[in-house]
């Protein structure tokens, strides 16, 4: 393991090289932090831009846990891998098929290639307002009208875990030469064990980005591309790496994602096999409340319920998620205005389980007065006027929302997490995403606009 090579070196080289602390004990905060382990590229320990040693050996070892045919280590997170791999296949251009709940980096990528997305709507579920899954069928008409799509683009899991059917949208795709990219930085863990469904690597996409903090044991900001099959070159995937990821690569970090593969590779199945124990657990003590209910979408192709979706009644999601902060100490992942988001992963033990049970158990046992509206207001795909670049830089203006129905916006508009537009730049603003964006802003869920106060929208001048 990385980390073991580390640890013998560091006893007694003397470091001449970078970083500046020289792995010094004289600072406690870095002595916490792990930096008598910090080095940089040095005789050894290989080059993640140009590994051919024991960081390949690691790689290697990761494309062999997730069944691909490389992989490659990433420490700027899935976004860096995101936006590599768009800009690898799309450097001069084009257009590509994206579903619309895409994170705020593929946006980004769509900035710096210039490419023109043919956006398709993810299923819609009005009672909690969450995004279903994307229907194979939706891909196949978008790729009849965009033969020339350089992409498909697609994120399974959501961060509500539900999961579409990517092998029917990859043999869709791959029917016509199209490569397809799967975000599943919320999905690392699928596919490993019988425990949970079956994941974008297996299930035949092109590319797939995985964060392994978010549900694996890695640290944060930890993430794995992996590339499979004869439609996408290793060349141009590692020279975008050469781009958009650090040419300083953290060792702490790589050995956190050598380490968590090490660990799953030699004890996966007791891990997933606890976790699926716990979830089970929780899932079943669930069934008891009385007004609380943990979502689960009925119509999608699969489900990852390792993600908790809690709704009461009476609460938006953020009510549930400031009185479980506040009186119980229990720290969630995202609120929504219908719901709330708990997420579990591999180190979830199962007394935060039953603290979790406890406390709703007391939520749901509180006397409320009245329920909130249940029904949400459905997106509708917004009119693309100007690419997202020209739109950014164009002469604009913040005008009152309410006034800006018919206008082009000249911002991003959108929940975060996990940062899925409302509006993106070049749209034109409909009554329908004011009123969505005012669904979410009422219910106290944390939104963010580009350039714009609250109240106001930018736009395009004239």
């Amino acid at each position: 393991m990385l980390i073991d090579a580390l640890k013998a070196y560091t006893k007694t080289a003397t470091p001449m090289h970078m970083p500046g602390h020289m792995r010094s004990e004289d600072y406690g905060y870095l002595n916490r932090l792990g930096a008598g382990l910090d080095i940089t590229e040095i005789a050894g320990f290989d080059d993640l831009h140009n590994p051919s040693g024991i960081l390949l050996d690691s790689m290697k070892d990761a494309a062999g846990l997730w069944g691909s045919d490389d992989s490659r280590f990433l420490v700027n997170g899935s976004t860096c891998g995101i936006l590599a791999s768009v800009y690898a296949l799309s450097m001069s251009g084009g257009r590509a098929v994206i579903a619309r709940n895409a994170h705020k980096s593929l946006y980004h990528a769509l900035e710096l290639t210039g490419i023109e997305p043919v956006f398709v709507e993810s299923g819609f579920d009005e009672e909690t307002g969450a995004c279903t899954d994307i229907s194979p069928e939706s891909i196949e008409n978008a790729l009849e009208n965009a033969p020339d799509a350089k992409f498909v683009f697609i994120t399974s899991p959501t961060y509500e875990g539900v999961i579409s059917d990517i092998k029917k949208i990859s043999e869709i795709a791959h029917r016509r030469n199209v490569p397809v990219i799967v975000d599943e930085a919320h999905g690392a863990h699928l596919g490993l064990t019988c425990d949970f469904p079956l994941g974008a690597v297996a299930s035949g996409a092109d590319i797939v980005i995985q964060s392994v903090h978010k549900t694996l044991l890695s640290l944060t900001q930890t993430a794995v591309l992996h590339v499979s099959g004869n439609l996408v070159s290793m060349n141009a995937i590692d020279h975008a790496l050469d781009i958009f990821e650090t040419s300083s690569p953290s060792y702490l970090l790589m050995a956190s994602i050598d380490g968590c593969v090490h660990t799953l590779r030699k004890d996966k199945d007791r891990i997933f096999a606890q976790w699926r124990e716990n979830i089970d657990w929780f899932r079943r003590k669930a069934e008891s409340f009385q007004h609380i209910s943990l979502w689960k979408s009925k119509s999608a192709f699969a489900f990852d319920d390792s993600k908790l979706i809690i709704t009461h009644p009476a609460f938006t999601g953020n009510d549930l998620m400031r009185i479980l902060r506040n009186r119980f100490s229990i720290e969630l992942e995202a609120a929504y205005p219908r719901y709330t988001v708990a997420m579990t992963g591999a180190g979830t033990k199962k007394q935060s389980l039953e603290k979790l049970f406890d406390a709703l158990f007391q939520i749901d046992e509180m006397e409320v007065e009245h329920d909130i509206p249940r029904s949400s207001v459905a997106p509708i795909l917004p009119e693309r006027v100007f690419p997202i670049k020209n739109a950014l830089f164009t002469p604009w203006e913040c005008i009152p929302m309410d006034e800006s129905v018919g206008r082009v916006c000249a911002e991003y508009a959108w929940a975060y997490p996990p940062g899925v537009p409302v509006l993106a730049p070049g749209e034109r603003i409909t009554e329908n995403a004011v009123a969505v964006w005012k669904d979410i802003v009422s219910s106290g869920t944390n939104t963010v606009k580009t350039k714009s106060e609250e109240g106001f929208f930018a736009v395009i001048k004239g």
